[in-house]
Parts: structure tokens; sequence; C-alpha cells
């Protein structure tokens, strides 16, 4: 998610390290800061990589900083990862939305619609916190409170993604229908 999303905002525009950090930890959420320990080293293999560059700016008053840019094989990695993401990056619900973030910079609606798709047929299989004898627990037969209340959120969470995942594959549908 960290290489995902280093590539993904620097696509954007180019960005100091700190206000990268800063955007990735917003995407990924509060309770997962993304540490200068793991960023660094993912900034320093995608400069080894010759996906990412860095140059100096003279700072007012302050010594130089130093400003990432993606590069062109950087922008082809990361649509070639967009395009076919790993499986943890569909069934991982904080790596899909990493990956949807970004998504956008796939242009062909086909590829959108082919990572979606892959994303609803997971949704589309019978899952669950719990289970027994291999099955998955349903909300009628869950026993404790908190557990029956883990899994109706859960159920209301996916209810609407899938509702946004199909209304968005239709508008896809449709666009490369006039295309």
């Amino acid at each position: 998610m960290l290489t995902l999303s280093v590539l993904g905002f620097l696509a954007e525009r180019p960005m100091h390290a700190y206000e990268l950090r800063h955007h990735i930890s917003d995407l990924i959420g509060h309770n997962r800061l993304v540490s200068d320990g793991a960023l660094y080293p993912a900034i320093n293999r995608l400069r080894q990589a010759g996906h990412v560059v860095r140059r100096s700016e003279a700072g007012e008053n302050a010594p130089a900083r130093y400003v990432l840019s993606i590069t062109v094989d950087g922008r082809a990695e990361l649509l070639r990862r967009l395009a076919h993401p790993k499986p943890a990056e569909i069934t991982d619900g904080g790596a899909f939305f990493t990956l949807l973030a970004f998504l956008s910079q796939l242009t062909e609606p086909a590829q959108q619609a082919a990572v979606l798709q892959q994303r609803l047929d997971f949704l589309s299989r019978p899952a669950s916190f719990f289970s027994r004898a291999g099955s998955p627990v349903r909300i009628k037969d869950a026993e404790d409170p908190y557990r029956k209340g883990m899994l109706i959120m859960a159920r209301a969470a996916q209810r609407a993604e899938r509702a946004w995942i199909e209304e968005k594959l239709q508008e896809l549908r449709e666009a490369s229908e006039i295309s």
C-alpha cells in the first residue's frame, strides 16, 4: 500500500516527503500513521528503481528541502499496479481503498471496470468474521450481541460498497459504448 500511495500521490504532483507522509497518513487512516522509518526506505527503493526522482529546492530562511517527482517509469509502474492488482489489494478493504484512491489514473474505462469487477466478485462470495463447521455465521445465528453488531455493520458497509461498485460499473460500461 505504501509504494502504491507514494506513486499515486506523486502522479498527481511533485511534493516534499513531509507533505507526502501527511497525505498517505490521511488516506490510510489515523490509526495507521506512516512513520519516517517506513516512508523513507520506500522512497529510496523507488528512487533506486528509477520510479521517483528527488531534486533540491531552496528554502526561505531554511536549509534546502527535497522535492519528489514521479518518473515516466514510475508512472508506468503505477499504471501496471493499478491495472493488475495483487489479490490482497482486492480482498483487503484498506488496500482496496488505497487502490481505489488512484484508480482514475487508469484512463481506459475498461481497465477501471476490470478492477472494480474483481472487487465485486470478491464481495459476492459468502464471508463472515466467524464461522461454524466451515460455514459463515449468519446475523440471525450470532449469539454474542457484540459479534452480532460486527456482522450487522459489516453487512451494511458491504451492501453500500456493492451498490456503489455496481453503479460505477454501469457508468463505465456506458462510457465504453460511447467511445
